[in-house]
């Protein structure tokens, strides 16, 4: 007989997608296994259902075809089957996996984590789970050039580091090693999550033992079985061409020390110094060069200043005041890329602001 997924749902064949989502919520709210009073197959059943009419190309198809539409489309008989999807999908039947379908639970809360450990994400609450440090932030101030071409800088910082004794482990060497009675050796213990579904049981990481499953009888005398101490560190920061300011750069793991965890990350915010002859407008480099009246009108070659030293610009007959010229490759490098930007150098005409007898009379003279 055919699977009913509308009568399942308790809606009508019409309802809009809000609709059956909105009794899809309402019986997951009532059948949840971990819920008291819950039952397995009817969420199993309820989920099958939302799976289909939840989707609308499978809804059409269901539509159609009715629950054998699947064989239709290729799938195994008997229509639904969960053990095949979740595995499609990498082990949770919610999220987009390779060749599987893709359903969108983003505003349902934390219903997808619930049906993630259910339908074979169990296991991964059982991972233990690695504390980690912090991550932390310097500033380091840069010249224009260097900015431009990259630079090396030794950065000198007071953060937790892994005690040298007991090596992050927090344990005196040679101490004696036992399960912790709190997790039995687990690492994780359970704990009840107060959730539109009810209280849920989860895992989360031991308290007592960190999620290492292991606790010592003796303290690290130097960090006292905290795995850390703190202590001054030099790091040396590779400066990459063409950074900007005001951008960051990560170094992963050089953040704080977190004992038998992973260290957290450093981040390294730039900062340029302004520059008196250039002006950086992405990779771009702007500057101005100043011609006599008799340069403009004649034209002729002038040395202009870049960041690659000086080079010569030839300035035609009769260029204008605010005439951009373009040096091509005379830019900044582009950040972890290839090639430069440009150098647009802007001519501007000096008008001299008091002349000689003489001066005028040549100027009058040739029409000037």
């Amino acid at each position: 007989m055919a699977t009913d997924y509308y009568k399942i749902l308790g809606v009508d064949k019409g309802a809009s997608q809000e609709d059956v989502k909105k009794a899809f919520r309402k019986l997951a709210h009532e059948h949840h296994p971990d819920k008291a009073g819950g039952n397995e197959n009817k969420f199993k059943e309820i989920n099958e259902a939302y799976q289909v009419l939840g989707n609308e190309d499978k809804r059409k198809q269901y539509d159609q075809f009715g629950s054998s539409f699947q064989n239709n489309a290729g799938g195994g008989a008997g229509g639904f089957n969960y053990s095949d999807f979740a595995r499609a999908q990498g082990g949770n039947p919610f999220g987009q996996g390779q060749g599987g379908a893709s359903f969108d639970f983003g505003d349902m809360g934390d219903l997808g984590d619930l049906f993630g450990s259910f339908f074979g994400g169990g296991s991964q609450r059982k991972t233990r789970r690695q504390t980690r440090g912090a991550d932390m932030e310097v500033e380091i101030t840069l010249e224009f050039e260097e900015a431009v071409f990259g630079v090396e800088k030794n950065i000198r910082l007071k953060k937790n580091i892994n005690c040298d004794i007991c090596n992050g482990s927090g344990a005196e060497p040679g101490s004696k090693v036992e399960n912790c009675a709190t997790c039995h050796g687990s690492g994780y213990v359970s704990q009840i999550q107060q959730t539109f579904l009810g209280n849920i049981r989860s895992q989360a990481v031991c308290p007592k033992c960190q999620g290492e499953g292991k606790i010592y009888d003796k303290k690290c005398h130097k960090c006292h079985g905290e795995g850390t101490v703190v202590s001054d560190e030099e790091i040396r920061v590779k400066i990459p061409a063409g950074i900007d300011n005001g951008q960051s750069l990560r170094l992963s793991g050089k953040g704080e020390a977190k004992g038998k965890g992973t260290p957290g990350d450093l981040y390294v915010r730039i900062r340029v110094k302004s520059n008196t002859n250039f002006v950086r407008k992405g990779y771009d480099i702007y500057s101005k060069e100043f011609v006599s009246v008799s340069q403009a009108i004649l034209g002729g070659k002038i040395e202009v200043a870049t960041v690659d030293g000086l080079v010569n610009l030839k300035v035609p007959e009769g260029t204008q005041s605010h005439t951009e010229f373009r040096l091509k490759d005379k830019g900044i490098p582009h950040l972890e890329g290839r090639g430069r930007g440009d150098h647009l150098v802007e001519i501007i005409v000096r008008i001299p602001k008091s002349l000689t007898k003489q001066q005028r009379k040549l100027i009058e003279e040739a029409g000037i």
